[in-house]
């Protein structure tokens, strides 16, 4: 298989028929307008909460685009996800300078707290755990972005009180 092959059957989770329903008629506002992939998949993600291949199908054909060019864009940025993630989604800056004053025992900290591994959903759903490599936020670090939130210079202590505002 081609790297850039979805399997037909990989990670299958159903879509509701009313999901489905909502998808085709959002997707329809971006059919036959060039440039429109990423917004289209934006609204997809937001809809169901992660792209998984059989929506990469459904997006590729609505939008006549090669099914390698839908991948390619989902793969390459990472605010697209093809797992599913948690109600709230925690992500741990992780580059230089949020781990220099430490990011990575911030993560440590989440990890421990949220039983959780990089990559995972708690049992009830309600967290993800993310790294990324750049929040742009070098002079604020280190930062943690839950949702759309950005905590500047937290301390792994902080870290039971952030999480209260996320339940």
């Amino acid at each position: 298989m081609a790297q850039t092959e979805v399997p037909e059957k990989a990670n299958v989770l159903e879509i509701s028929p009313e999901q489905l329903s909502e998808l085709e008629l959002i997707l329809g506002d971006f059919q036959g307008k060039s440039g429109m992939l990423i917004q289209a998949l934006h609204a997809a993600q937001n809809l169901i909460g992660y792209l998984p291949p059989p929506v990469l199908r459904i997006v590729a054909k609505k939008l006549d685009l090669p099914l390698s060019e839908v991948y390619g864009v989902v793969t390459f940025y990472h605010f697209f996800s093809m797992k599913p993630r948690g109600k709230h989604v925690i992500q741990v800056c992780l580059g230089t300078a949020c781990y220099v004053r430490g990011g990575q025992e911030i993560l440590t900290q989440l990890q421990k707290e949220l039983s959780l591994d990089i990559g995972e959903i708690t049992e009830d759903g309600l967290y993800s755990l993310e790294v990324m490599r750049c929040a742009g936020a070098c002079g604020l670090a280190p930062v943690v972005r839950i949702d759309n939130d950005v905590h500047k210079r937290v301390n792994p202590s902080q870290i039971t009180n952030i999480l209260k505002n996320y339940q």
